[in-house]
């Protein structure tokens, strides 16, 4: 489905409505001229390319993207929006889905495909689907996350909203998701400590988050989208966050070790 008005579609908007009145092999020529214009290369360094749905042949996905830079997309079928959503992920967080591709091709080189994919790639399925990157210089909205203290991460910080606390959508199933907003859509979230002055620095560093050796799901906190402030009217309500089948509060038993594996990762010196 179309992105919409929805503050979480933003950034992806207007080249979707660039793709909208196109035919099929229309959108996939103008999804590979903003490739080329863009400079987006896989970690291989291979220029990416969107290419047709079977372009993989018998290869796994991931193996075929990080060894060719070609991404199979549905342009004409009822799931094409999930695909072409991926591809503006592509155009607009090119590092990190580069890192993502390069983490599963890695795996598979590794174990090959096997039923149970593993923790790394596991978290990589999870980032690419519905992941979403919190950038914040507020140690103190890591800390509500990751304990799962709702009110004071979006009542009591309500304010620090879209200025020094920013999130930022990058799972492209997540995003189709959206299309039809209901309460409980929740993101798989990388989180980063500090302010990035360009989206190129963000990118950049939810890259270098994703390569880190102990990738795995707990690793990622989970964040109900529909509650940051600013992004459903509802939520203007504080009694938004008081349905605890949406809003779950930690489990007591979950180790405080293992909370803590949640928290972020600094940015790199310049």
């Amino acid at each position: 489905m179309p992105p919409d008005a929805a503050p979480w579609h933003a950034p992806y908007r207007a080249a979707w409505s660039a793709l909208q009145p196109l035919e099929p092999a229309q959108r996939i020529a103008w999804l590979n001229a903003r490739a080329a214009a863009l400079g987006v290369r896989n970690a291989a360094g291979r220029p990416i390319e969107f290419a047709p749905a079977g372009d993989a042949g018998d290869a796994a996905y991931e193996t075929h993207i990080h060894a060719t830079g070609r991404v199979p997309t549905r342009a004409a079928t009822a799931a094409s929006a999930h695909d072409l959503l991926n591809a503006l992920v592509w155009l607009r967080w090119p590092r990190l889905k580069a890192a993502l591709n390069a983490r599963q091709a890695a795996e598979i080189a590794r174990a090959g495909v096997q039923p149970v994919r593993g923790a790394a790639r596991d978290a990589a399925t999870l980032i690419d689907e519905s992941g979403l990157v919190l950038a914040s210089d507020d140690p103190a909205v890591f800390e509500a996350l990751a304990t799962r203290q709702w009110r004071r991460l979006f009542v009591d910080r309500r304010a620090h909203w879209q200025r020094s606390v920013v999130a930022h959508l990058v799972g492209h199933a997540l995003l189709d998701k959206l299309a039809r907003p209901y309460k409980a859509i929740t993101a798989h979230v990388i989180v980063l400590a500090g302010r990035f002055d360009t989206p190129a620095a963000l990118d950049e560093a939810a890259a270098h988050w994703v390569a880190q050796p102990d990738l795995a799901p707990c690793r990622l906190l989970p964040l109900p989208v529909l509650g940051i402030p600013g992004w459903w009217p509802a939520n203007a309500r504080p009694d938004f966050y008081d349905d605890a089948t949406v809003f779950r509060p930690l489990r007591s038993a979950l180790p405080a070790a293992r909370r803590a594996q949640g928290g972020p990762v600094r940015a790199r010196a310049a």
